[in-house]
């Protein structure tokens, strides 16, 4: 195949270069087309656009592959944990037992916040909503640290952010839910790993002893290790564009975390159980709601079945999925809202419709049944996405400023009206 792609425009002839991915992916070099011709492309939600090279993730929806940094999803949601996969994202490598033994040893160091924070998340009425008070408290670190706004930065002192965001976001998620419900924080315990960590913070009540449920943390590890980085979506994206302009680490991770909230991407989950409480509502017949699905001309449609992205199925699904079940099995949760989830699930997967048009419960369907079985309220869901999501942000983020990539700057076709005479006010 040539490695040139020839355009016309007008009736003259463009050369443009061809690059190719390690894994055979091939794009057209289209950044000399303006300088050549005046023209630009246009591709509306950046479907089809590249907006730069990555070495972090690899993505193929049609064969449902996903691999970090090369290892297969599979293998690190079975043999690795959440902070081993973090180091490997932002640092492009599995930790030696030395590298990962300092990476935990400075996480859990740094998992206390100033006590100022607790200041401005009092400053919060209990309405708010924890995206929101999550994104504030992160961007807010840029007046705690003010060193961080420095563009040139060394290396050493890039990864001092980096620890203190990994080590305080698992903070910032369980006070962002305390304030939701009006109760009074809980500081991190060290002696706890990572996700129990979070999780103590996010249950105990100073009044009862809490234990943290092994099978509950190692399915919530595997969680974030499967939201951990998902290539150049809405949100990543995000957090690379305002990253262009040489703004903070701090600053580019909270734009990233609004992004994510919007409910076309962070949300997914949350529409799961909000659409099982509806049938729950309804009834509960799970046929009925089937049928509904199939209609082409009912409106009604199956949340956290099918992906934009995979055209065959979901691989982190297949991991989350025994997770869930384990998780349900162990806590002997008693919900008619899982109920409904558990019979969609084995419907979907025996009707011939939904595995013709390979419409398999996705990551989005089953993170939804755990958090809804550890009694994470639905506006939670998105926190815990962010917090999953955090390290290939922060990968994502360090890469494009070690590229030296230039800021981001779209282009548009312009449809508004032509030059017009200005008419004054008495005249109008």
């Amino acid at each position: 195949m040539s490695n040139t792609a020839e355009i016309k425009v007008g009736g003259q002839s463009y050369e443009l270069p061809v690059i190719e991915g390690s894994e055979q992916e091939q794009a057209i070099d289209i950044s000399a087309l303006r300088g050549q011709s005046g023209v630009i492309t246009i591709d509306p939600g950046f479907k089809n656009t590249g907006s730069t090279t990555s070495a972090i993730t690899f993505l193929d929806g049609e064969k449902g592959i996903l691999r970090y940094r090369g290892y297969s999803i599979e293998d690190l949601a079975e043999k690795s944990n959440f902070l081993e996969v973090s180091f490997l994202l932002i640092y492009g490598h599995l930790p030696s037992n030395e590298e990962y033994t300092r990476f935990v040893d400075s996480i859990t160091k740094h998992t206390l916040v100033h006590e100022d924070v607790k200041k401005i998340l009092e400053g919060f009425p209990s309405t708010a909503h924890p995206m929101g008070v999550l994104s504030s408290l992160v961007c807010a670190q840029t007046a705690f640290y003010p060193e961080s706004l420095d563009p040139n930065r060394s290396a050493d002192e890039v990864d001092m952010s980096i620890i203190r965001l990994i080590a305080k976001m698992p903070t910032f998620a369980a006070w962002s839910y305390k304030n939701q419900i009006g109760q009074p924080v809980n500081y991190p315990d060290n002696k706890q790993n990572y996700t129990a960590n979070f999780l103590k913070m996010m249950f105990a009540n100073p009044a009862e002893a809490y234990e943290v449920d092994p099978v509950v943390a190692n399915a919530l590890d595997k969680l974030l290790i499967l939201h951990a980085d998902h290539e150049q979506n809405c949100s990543t994206a995000t957090v690379r564009v305002v990253g262009s302009s040489h703004a903070s680490m701090y600053a580019s991770i909270s734009a990233g975390i609004n992004a994510l909230w919007g409910p076309l991407h962070g949300g997914a989950n949350q529409a799961v159980i909000e659409m099982l409480e509806n049938i729950k509502k309804d009834g509960g017949d799970t046929k009925k709601w089937m049928a509904k699905a199939k209609d082409k001309n009912d409106p009604f449609r199956l949340m956290g079945f099918g992906h934009r992205v995979y055209k065959n199925f979901d691989p982190r699904a297949k991991i989350i999925k025994k997770a869930a079940d384990d998780v349900l099995e162990k806590l002997g949760v008693k919900d008619p809202v899982l109920d409904i989830a558990k019979g969609l699930e084995e419907e979907a997967l025996r009707d011939p419709y939904f595995v013709e048009r390979k419409l398999y419960p996705n990551v989005d369907f089953y993170s939804g049944i755990i958090y809804r079985a550890l009694g994470i309220p639905t506006d939670m869901f998105t926190v815990m996405f962010a917090m999953g999501r955090l390290p290939g942000w922060i990968a994502q983020w360090k890469e494009m400023r070690e590229n030296k990539e230039p800021i981001g700057r779209p282009r548009q076709v312009y449809t508004g009206a032509n030059e017009r005479s200005y008419v004054g006010m008495d005249e109008r």
